[in-house]
């Protein structure tokens, strides 16, 4: 039995370090579990240029978990194909979507406008009652001892105060002073490039005159990419070629002429051009004791499937609920080993699946490239061939998954539509998400009342989908729905399975095809997830937020 619940003598629970995307998820999120939270930047406004402007299905359904996509959607659109075209400027494959029905609900690749979503994020996040936000707030100390953080804070205004946490997630950027303070190396994944980043809002007669789906030109005179934002956003990614000055190539001159393929000053508005170097470099550690680091503090990637985003926002998703385990007495604080374990390896695999796209539409030398043309048309039979970007992202391969062979363990979870008595909607918002099993009805149907009782004490969300419109299931379970397009019935079929236990960031656990097997999962997820009979870490309940 769980000793009683002791309180902290620490101000906040957690302290998040930066107010971008991912400083701005973590809070939310924090929020939503009901986690006593100060949230910092030391900017006071959202930057009102665009940075990042991928996001996927992913991540859309996690915002949708957290009650924000409405908010966001008004400024997100579908990516479409992206065409790539080879050395002579022939078309040598296309990196495009899944076809509907989508697995996650959503469309699986979009672009976004930063600025509003951001603002957007920070807005929601401010809503809960547990989460303070401090704007024009820098971090100038930290110390940590075994039961807590102490933050020195700096305001714009000149004042200065000590807080206590007892974890702080650092989400400060790529150049994170959490990082640097705790001495955190970065491991170079060797990706080096100068680019230069221009976004511009066209005029609306010249939507027309431009490429109509994204196009990577792989012309090893100078590699360009072009992405089609929501409205009337456009990027162009455009190389810097040895011997150019990454600041001259910025000054509207040097921009405008390096858009004159496509566009002129009187056809559109220059809204931003930076100069890059695109960058394959991870953390050698992400975790020093009570301190966490994530997003661009963890990593950085070159942007040619546009992940940079998303996986910052993976990271807070993975730790938060490990985290709010934690907190609470339910999970022991050795769950929170497996954050680094499982995202390091996920972002060194993904980064290194982009670095290799980034090296084919890189390379400078004519008669390479021509190679490369050649050999990218030979593994379509002839024919450019389309590749999804949802296989480019790879699964989880360790960290807390069942240790049994599962083809499907590591994976997210499909969300099809379902109906319930209250009409359709996305699985999640039906009927749940969180720690949960999903069950096909005719195993729900057999499972012995022991084993309804280790689901209910594990504090699994019991879910029962059918795909069979007349066999509805019965309503034994938390929630049972009927879904529309088969897309569970099809996953369930394809991995050979009838339940599947679904981690609360939409990651699979492990599968069952039966009853018994279903029980030695149930049991593999208890000795994971809950205490240890000795060296509990004691629930820290929420405080009014000072």
């Amino acid at each position: 039995m769980n000793e009683p619940d002791l309180p902290s003598p620490n101000d906040y629970q957690v302290v998040v370090v930066g107010f971008g995307p991912s400083g701005a998820v973590a809070a939310s999120l924090l929020g939503h579990h009901g986690i006593c939270s100060l949230v910092i930047d030391r900017q006071r406004a959202v930057y009102d240029k665009p940075r990042a402007i991928a996001i996927d299905h992913e991540i859309m359904r996690l915002l949708d978990n957290l009650g924000v996509a409405e908010q966001v959607l008004p400024y997100v659109a579908p990516f479409p194909a992206s065409e790539h075209f080879g050395a002579d400027g022939q078309l040598i494959r296309r990196i495009d979507m899944v076809p509907e029905p989508y697995p996650l609900g959503y469309t699986p690749t979009m672009v976004f406008t930063q600025p509003p979503v951001e603002g957007a994020l920070r807005e929601h996040a401010g809503r809960y009652e547990g989460v303070k936000v401090s704007l024009g707030t820098e971090l100038v100390g930290l110390q940590q001892t075994q039961t807590g953080v102490t933050l020195t804070l700096a305001g714009d205004d000149g004042s200065r105060r000590t807080v206590r946490a007892d974890y702080v997630i650092a989400c400060d950027g790529a150049s994170s002073g959490v990082r640097e303070r705790l001495r955190i190396g970065l491991a170079d994944l060797v990706f080096d490039e100068p680019w230069l980043v221009v976004d511009v809002l066209i005029n609306e007669d010249v939507a027309d005159k431009l490429p109509q789906t994204a196009a990577q030109y792989c012309d090893p005179r100078r590699p360009t990419t072009f992405i089609i934002g929501p409205g009337r956003h456009r990027r162009w990614e455009i190389m810097l070629l040895p011997g150019e000055d990454p600041q001259e190539a910025q000054t509207p001159d040097r921009v405008w002429a390096l858009l004159a393929r496509w566009l002129t000053p009187a056809d559109a508005t220059l809204w931003r051009a930076a100069s890059y170097r695109f960058h394959a470099l991870v953390a050698e550690r992400w975790r020093d004791g009570r301190v966490f680091i994530a997003g661009d503090a963890a990593h950085q990637q070159p942007p040619f499937i546009g992940q940079g985003m998303c996986q910052g926002v993976r990271d807070v998703a993975n730790l938060i609920w490990k985290l709010a385990r934690v907190l609470e007495g339910s999970s022991d604080e050795s769950l929170l080993d497996s954050y680094e374990e499982e995202r390091s390896r996920h972002v060194r695999e993904l980064t290194t699946r982009i670095k290799a796209i980034g090296q084919v539409i890189c390379e400078r030398d004519p008669v390479a490239a021509r190679a490369r043309d050649a050999r990218i048309l030979a593994e379509g039979g002839g024919q450019p061939r389309t590749i999804t970007r949802q296989e480019i992202v790879p699964p989880l391969v360790t960290g807390l998954l069942t240790t049994r062979d599962d083809a499907a363990k590591g994976t997210l979870f499909p969300q099809p539509w379902v109906k319930s008595p209250e009409g359709y909607g996305r699985l999640d918002a039906v009927a749940g998400a969180g720690l949960r099993l999903i069950v096909e009805p005719t195993l729900a149907a057999k499972l012995p009342p022991g084993l309804s009782r280790q689901v209910s004490a594990l504090g699994l969300r019991l879910i029962m989908v059918s795909s069979d419109p007349i066999r509805a299931p019965a309503a034994r379970a938390d929630n049972a729905v009927t879904e529309r397009d088969g897309v569970l019935a099809r996953w369930f079929a394809a991995h050979g399975c009838r339940a599947a236990i679904v981690r609360p960031d939409h990651y699979v656990f492990g599968t069952a095809a039966d009853d018994v097997a279903l029980g030695a999962l149930l049991d593999e997820l208890r000795a994971r997830i809950t205490p240890a009979a000795t060296g509990l870490h004691h629930a820290q309940p929420i405080r009014a937020v000072p």
